[in-house]
């Protein structure tokens, strides 16, 4: 195989985006179903991928609880799933796959960083990290707001602040509105888009305009895969992060099933990306094999 052969998909970017479809709760049930039936038939790879999600939130929620940033361990937390679609594009990269009948192994799901599509996910990734940076500031910033520059305190006394007083009261609705505002954001720009962009080359503009016209023909099917995506996220959240190896592959693979039943095929789909084929090279061949190309050796 040539050197050529050997990419993710097409360079050329298209102007024209792909068509929508009207997606149902049927649609939404079917994708549920397909995403734990890809979850059943690639365990090993799948839990690799969800168990580095929770992992990092311990983590973080640890150097949090360190430094006495208590105020901020929920935004935190909750902000996680602004960043969701991002982390999951190996997920629908495996997803993808099974459907088409080919390998699974979990090296699969960095076969994005091979595509001319890269830049697009990546520029859309540090959309969605730009969101979550501000997320925070605005949480501090409504922190500060209702208790002002307080010494944070350990976090039991602070979740009785904020449960049992009007300060906390105040803290609970405006934070739940304002995250809930910068979810539905990167909800609306993110649904599609990164399914999108890893099965075709329409570019970053395309990719959201694509997702936003999804959501605007289907505002209460999205709406109500939104509810369950952030339900899923909780309850996996509860048991200190751990339910999420389950709840975020299984939503990460019904993501794509769902992009599949909201846009329509592409009639001229990708190639399919192969690593190239590596030959053994001997001394005796020195320095003459430095300059032979992979398919020039196997053309011999």
């Amino acid at each position: 195989m040539a050197a050529t052969d050997t990419v993710i998909c097409p360079v050329e970017t298209r102007d024209v985006v792909p068509d929508v479809r009207d997606v149902t709760f049927a649609d939404l049930r079917a994708a549920l179903r397909q995403g734990f039936d890809d979850f059943v038939a690639m365990p090993t790879h799948v839990v690799f991928l969800g168990i580095m999600y929770p992992l990092i939130g311990l983590v973080l929620t640890r150097v949090y609880l360190g430094t006495e940033l208590v105020p901020l361990l929920f935004p935190l937390a909750a902000g996680f799933a602004l960043l969701g679609p991002f982390a999951a594009i190996g997920l629908y990269e495996l997803s993808r796959r099974r459907e088409m009948g080919l390998e699974t192994s979990w090296r699969h799901a960095f076969d994005v960083v091979h595509s001319p599509s890269l830049v697009p996910i990546l520029e859309l990734g540090g959309l969605l990290l730009l969101v979550f940076v501000v997320w925070m500031a605005t949480a501090d910033a409504i922190y500060v707001a209702n208790f002002g520059y307080r010494e944070p305190t350990a976090l039991m006394p602070f979740l009785n602040k904020v449960l049992t007083t009007p300060a906390g009261h105040a803290l609970l609705v405006t934070g739940n509105l304002v995250g809930l505002a910068f979810a539905a954001i990167c909800f609306c720009l993110s649904l599609i888009s990164f399914p999108l962009l890893l099965d075709r080359n329409v570019g970053f503009a395309g990719a959201v305009m694509t997702s936003l016209r999804v959501v605007a023909r289907n505002p209460v099917t999205m709406a109500a895969w939104g509810m369950i995506v952030a339900a899923g996220l909780l309850i996996g959240a509860l048991p200190l992060f751990v339910g999420l190896a389950l709840v975020f592959p299984v939503l990460g693979h019904a993501t794509w099933h769902l992009y599949r039943k909201a846009v329509e095929p592409d009639p001229n789909p990708r190639p399919i990306y192969q690593p190239p084929v590596k030959y053994k090279r001997y001394g005796a061949d020195f320095p003459a094999s430095l300059f032979v190309a992979s398919s020039d050796i196997d053309d011999k």
